[in-house]
């Protein structure tokens, strides 16, 4: 069964490479200190609402010093259209506050000292540990979730489950760009309603036994 799966995930990986040549984040940030507040901020928010007020926060405070003096008020008065801003707030703040305390305001590149700050948990530091220090940690969001489940390559009940999965059968050369492919593969193709199953690259190692149904999807 594992195997099949790694055979599956190959076919699927392969495909994805040749139809997404250069995946990479889509939030916006100058240093690694903004990705990872943005990052923060994304949590059950979109990433274009992330980016469209993390510009005038970022304007606002870029370093972590400058956060931190902003306040939690002043970072709550620049990302009010974000869902849950009020903890998003809170924890930047303190966040900030912890970077500049204990990490001369340097993101560190550990999964224990990311998880030790407010506000970041397994998801945001797989995102920071790939994107910043190219580890190949894959962070499973809804959109990855939905996606392995489909594809049959690393089907789970809870993220931790499908990103053990995944960390099983994605190609080793694969791993450092798998959180990236999934996810806009996620977002653009495999959505979660309408699925454009028709224009798919990945429609022939695809498992999921509903993908007939939209094979006429328009595009």
């Amino acid at each position: 069964m594992k195997q099949a799966r790694r055979k599956r995930a190959a076919q699927c990986f392969a495909a994805l490479r040749a139809s997404i040549p250069d995946p990479r984040t889509e939030l916006h940030y100058a240093s690694p200190f903004q990705l990872l507040v943005a990052v923060v901020l994304s949590a059950q928010s979109t990433d274009k609402a992330v980016n469209l007020c993390s510009a005038g926060l970022f304007a606002a405070a870029p370093t972590p010093d400058a956060m931190w003096e902003l306040g939690e008020d002043g970072i709550r008065d620049h990302i009010r259209s974000l869902g849950l801003f009020n903890a998003k707030a809170r924890h930047v703040h303190a966040l900030a506050g912890v970077l500049v305390e204990r990490y001369a305001g340097q993101v560190p590149n550990t999964r224990e000292a990311l998880e030790s700050l407010p506000g970041v948990g397994r998801k945001t530091a797989n995102v920071v540990l790939n994107t910043l220090f190219g580890e190949p940690t894959i962070a499973v969001d809804t959109h990855i979730f939905r996606v392995a489940n489909r594809l049959g390559i690393a089907p789970g009940k809870t993220p931790l489950a499908v990103e053990k999965g995944l960390m099983e059968v994605v190609p080793a050369e694969m791993r450092k760009d798998a959180h990236h492919l999934l996810i806009l593969h996620g977002r653009y193709t495999c959505t979660a309603r309408k699925p454009r199953c028709g224009s798919c690259a990945l429609f022939s190692c695809c498992a999921w036994p509903d993908k007939t149904l939209w094979q006429r999807s328009p595009s």
